[in-house]
């Protein structure tokens, strides 16, 4: 058997370098929304659309979705969802939390519509839409709900509003 050539070698390993440059880049595909399947072939919306925010401080996972900003009539209903394996879960969320907007209101939470207990819970928070007459979001461009002690000192959730 015959020994490759220098020249044969330096072309192969030439050939090789100039192949193995022209690979397509992998790129990491966008994570879905809560609630929706990577499978789903229907075109989703981008991640900024997707109004659910999560937080995973301490024992509890707390995940929020506001239910109507669009149309709030006299009341902002928000779906709040908890859970955790470790406590029990049975605080009034109406008491500890807030709702803010960068226009200079903020309001506290007036009901929370849920089970009592347990380690899975949801339900629904309210808060007035309406204050002196005038509804919270008119000029609003940033809404922020803040939950106080739910097995962390505080939870903050944010929305960017569109005008």
């Amino acid at each position: 058997m015959k020994k490759p050539s220098l020249l044969m070698v330096l072309v192969l390993g030439f050939t090789l370098a100039v192949c193995g440059s022209t690979k397509t880049p992998i790129t990491s595909k966008p994570s879905t929304a809560v609630g929706q399947s990577s499978a789903d072939p229907a075109p989703q919306k981008a991640a900024s659309q997707d109004m659910t925010r999560s937080d995973g401080q301490g024992a509890v996972t707390v995940e929020v979705k506001p239910d109507n900003l669009s149309n709030p009539g006299n009341a902002l209903v928000f779906e709040i969802s908890m859970s955790t394996h470790s406590i029990e879960l049975s605080m009034d969320l109406a008491s500890l939390a807030t709702l803010t907007t960068d226009n200079g209101h903020t309001v506290q939470a007036t009901l929370w519509e849920a089970p009592r207990g347990g380690h899975h819970v949801s339900g629904t928070l309210s808060f007035p839409a309406i204050v002196d007459g005038k509804s919270i979001l008119d000029g609003a461009t940033k809404l922020t709900l803040t939950i106080k002690d739910v097995d962390a000192q505080e939870r903050v959730f944010t929305w960017d509003m569109l005008q």
